[in-house]
């Protein structure tokens, strides 16, 4: 499955909504859901489908495997009745993609956490600083937390953060955790994932630096906008995760290329590592981390108002940002 977070308006406000991209539609899930229930005749659909595929993505994540399954049953019954369907009120299941503007795909998540995963992209920012790969980085992948309240999506704005003058992207793919889990043993990791999404690392570079000379950090650097999407793509969907092509492109103009597969953390060693004596929960964002070559800091080139970004990794598409002028 390829999972939105889509808005809906109505004449009692507007409503965020799980949608499953099919051709150029997406289906409500949950209200495909509801119209399988009162199919099989249940005397509550749309109670049921609440509880059982729920409506937002934090609430859906959080069913676990459970609604995952009933999602793809609700998905294959919708498209088998059809693009013309209702719910069991007559409500829209299918939505043309070109008239509704989709978020972020999880615009909530309860944690995000962002690594330094691959060994180019270390090496890259080390070297710039005077210094090798700390021996740490070997013993375990390293993260920091981001603000998991400054979530953009794909074509949003991105204000000009604080008075910054190195403004950079960061390319990377991220992970979204679908169960609850602690102590994971690495093996086991691949089965508390989600899916996947793109993920920009947005930086203050000449800020994050100053703060992290404390020896703690980043804190303001990167507060201010992390961007997330388009979607989220179930691992079913992504045959060899290895083989993904990673680009970044500045105003149609191709500024980085990458493999994720020259990764050297693992998600599941990540997974593992993190839930090692704390939990991990549906909802939180793990970040690759930048792939070798993926930011502008390895080139001494930054972005200016006015630029539009975008993060392309198929088959999960494109996530575009628009970069606003200083105020």
């Amino acid at each position: 499955m390829k999972l939105v977070s889509f808005r809906v308006t109505t004449s009692i406000g507007t409503f965020m909504r799980v949608g499953a991209m099919h051709g150029q539609s997406f289906i409500d899930v949950n209200m495909a859901y509801a119209r399988w229930l009162a199919d099989q005749r249940e005397t509550q659909p749309h109670r049921l489908a609440n509880a059982q595929v729920p409506a937002t993505m934090l609430e859906f994540l959080e069913g676990g495997p459970s609604t995952m399954a009933a999602a793809r049953r609700a998905i294959d019954y919708a498209v088998m009745l059809g693009p013309l369907s209702q719910g069991p009120a007559g409500e829209t299941i299918f939505y043309q993609s070109a008239n509704v503007r989709i978020a972020a795909p999880l615009p909530n998540p309860p944690s995000l956490r962002d690594f330094i995963a691959f060994e180019d992209h270390i090496a890259a920012t080390s070297k710039k600083r005077g210094q090798p790969i700390p021996p740490e980085w070997y013993k375990a992948p390293v993260y920091y937390k981001g603000n998991h309240r400054t979530i953009i999506g794909p074509d949003d704005d991105l204000p000009w953060p604080l008075d910054t003058t190195k403004l950079d992207y960061e390319l990377e793919l991220a992970c979204v955790i679908g169960c609850k889990g602690k102590d994971i043993a690495e093996r086991e990791a691949q089965d508390y994932i989600a899916g996947y999404t793109i993920m920009n690392d947005f930086s203050a570079r000449d800020i994050q630096f100053q703060e992290m000379a404390c020896r703690l950090g980043p804190a303001k650097g990167k507060d201010f906008a992390t961007a997330l999407g388009p979607c989220l793509v179930t691992q079913d969907e992504i045959a060899d995760l290895s083989a993904l092509t990673m680009l970044a492109r500045v105003n149609g103009e191709e500024w980085s290329r990458g493999r994720f597969g020259t990764i050297h953390w693992s998600f599941s060693q990540m997974i593992a590592h993190v839930s090692r004596g704390e939990m991990i929960y549906p909802g939180d964002v793990f970040g690759s981390g930048t792939v070798g070559g993926g930011c502008g800091l390895e080139m001494d080139r930054y972005l200016k108002s006015g630029d539009v970004v975008e993060l392309e990794i198929q088959p999960i598409g494109v996530l575009r940002t628009w970069v606003m002028g200083r105020t």
